[in-house]
């Protein structure tokens, strides 16, 4: 174990160096990490929709080394910039940086504004290396469990990675989130049969013949009902004020070192689950945090405990997104579904069968994207509270004309541009209704896993369902699947709750004094 511990840090040290000696690097990472602090500080553009348009610019048309480097320099710097406007104006910038304005306006408002943006930096860039050092130990471990997934389990699996999905973003009804899933499981069907070549749902369109294309999905999901919601919200009202120092005191950060572990390793475990995201991770650090504090009652009015462990970690969620990304090929969070569409378009296929290099490389690449987003981040605070004045009826403009840009270039021609208008007003539509639209885009990209899989399955056994249920692997994600659904049905779910609550009262029972042992 330490050989193999040894052998990939050394991995990692030449992959490294091979991006630190390069100068391309660093023209793609500080003008990515830039661009995604931007997405994330303006409120109405979101840390998916920085990834979605560098996707559509990038998607097969670099080397994937260079679009890694761009895509996660996006990543991380959208999930960071969110906590700017959050911090100064009360609006946050990101769904991922909502806990952040808890504490953080009630500092500004306190003067201590500087003080809040240095510490967020700092304590953002610790959890994205948190989460990047889980990333490099755990994906090792869950790849040795993926090399023996065949067909069945691969089915079972992007079912219930839809599924969760589901379950976790829907803010009404989870069917609502199951819903939204298998529209874009459906749509994952249009297009040539992948075992037979058989034409699907293509109303004679030949432009469907290769079905519903990564990018235009991504682009008309998640651009065009933000796009439409900031226009129809109108300007947001709010002056910035003025900040003093901004660079950390590193006392204050050694004091609060214990709050920032435990911070940045719940959000490694919130990201490592299929479709939860950032904004989760943030609000659960967030109570724990306020459990665990000596001044509960400072949680809301200005507590530093409570802005670092929300920013810890969101940004530590990260690296967990990325664990079932790259092993098993389900994100974990909106902004890794549209790297999982990236990946994809540049011929990268993740799942037990990916590039073991490719996985350290992109470890190295969060490394430097943290690096450069701290370096950033302290230089762009300032930058920023004049930027935070410009209203979204200027910049959403700009960001449909590059949305549109992104999808037409992929290749496709008018054709691409037709669904992502279409997708677009659809979500739009869903998002109204309340319902969540990332399960959609899920669904649209883990479809084709499960279409092929189960197709293959049922090849390989001559149609015999029991393959689901024989093999060990497949039966205990057949139990999972069924075990979610049956956890939202009102009964069961009583039931549950009933069985819970005994044994918590049973155990109550058995602590009491003269009780048996």
């Amino acid at each position: 174990m330490i050989d193999f511990v040894v052998q990939q840090f050394a991995v990692f040290l030449t992959q490294m160096s091979a991006l630190a000696l390069d100068p391309v690097t660093y023209l793609y990472l500080f003008g990515s990490v830039a661009l995604g602090i931007v997405f994330g500080a303006l409120p109405g553009l979101t840390a998916t929709l920085a990834v979605t348009i560098l996707t559509g610019f990038f998607g097969n048309k670099f080397p994937v080394e260079q679009s890694l480097i761009a895509l996660i320099g996006a990543y991380v710097g959208a999930i960071y910039g969110g906590s700017y406007p959050s911090i100064l104006l009360n609006i946050p910038g990101t769904a991922a940086s909502a806990a952040s304005a808890l504490d953080g306006y009630p500092l500004t408002r306190q003067g201590r504004g500087g003080e809040a943006l240095g510490l967020t930096t700092t304590s953002s860039v610790i959890g994205t290396l948190i989460g990047t050092f889980c990333l490099l130990i755990f994906v090792w471990v869950l790849l040795a469990v993926a090399q023996n997934i065949a067909s069945p389990e691969k089915a079972l699996l992007a079912l219930f990675g839809i599924l969760v999905s589901g379950t976790l973003m829907s803010s009404d009804l989870v069917v609502k989130g199951w819903i939204a899933g298998l529209i874009g499981l459906a749509m994952a069907m249009v297009g040539l049969d992948p075992i037979l070549s058989e034409h699907r749902y293509t109303f004679g369109w030949s432009y469907l013949l290769s079905g519903f294309l990564v990018v235009p999905v991504l682009m008309g999901a998640f651009a065009i009902p933000q796009i439409m919601t900031g226009l129809r919200t109108g300007p947001v009202s709010g002056r910035p004020p003025q900040v003093g120092r901004i660079v950390p005191h590193w006392r204050t950060i050694s004091r609060n070192m214990p709050t920032i572990a435990r911070s940045g390793s719940l959000g490694v475990g919130i990201g490592a689950l299929p479709g939860v995201g950032e904004d989760v991770a943030g609000w659960v650090s967030y109570g724990v945090g306020k459990s665990f504090s000596k001044e509960p009652e400072k949680f809301g009015r200005g507590s530093l405990q409570g802005l670092l462990s929300a920013e810890t970690a969101n940004n530590a969620c990260i690296g967990g997104a990325l664990i079932p990304l790259l092993v098993l090929g389900i994100p974990g969070s909106p902004p890794a579904a549209a790297l999982l569409g990236a990946l994809m378009i540049n011929n990268v296929t993740p799942g037990p069968t990916i590039d073991p290099d490719l996985i350290v490389r992109i470890v190295a690449i969060l490394v430097l994207a943290s690096l450069a987003t701290f370096a950033l981040g302290l230089f762009m605070a300032r930058v920023f509270i004049s930027v935070l004045k410009v209203p979204q009826t200027i910049f959403l403009p700009v960001v449909l004309v590059l949305t549109t840009i992104g999808s037409f270039s992929v290749g496709g021609g008018i054709n691409d541009l037709f669904i992502m208008v279409i997708v677009g007003l659809f979500s739009y539509a869903l998002i109204r209704m309340e319902y969540p639209i990332a399960p959609l885009v899920i669904g649209v990209i883990l479809g084709g896993l499960f279409d092929e899989s189960f197709r293959r399955a049922m090849l390989v056994s001559d149609g015999d369902l029991s393959v689901f249920v024989t093999r060990p692997g497949a039966g205990i994600l057949l139990f999972l699947n069924v075990l979610l659904i049956l956890s939202q049905v009102p009964p069961v779910r009583r039931a549950m709750k009933r069985l819970v609550a005994r044994g918590i009262s049973d155990a109550g029972a058995s602590d009491q004094p003269g009780s048996p042992s």
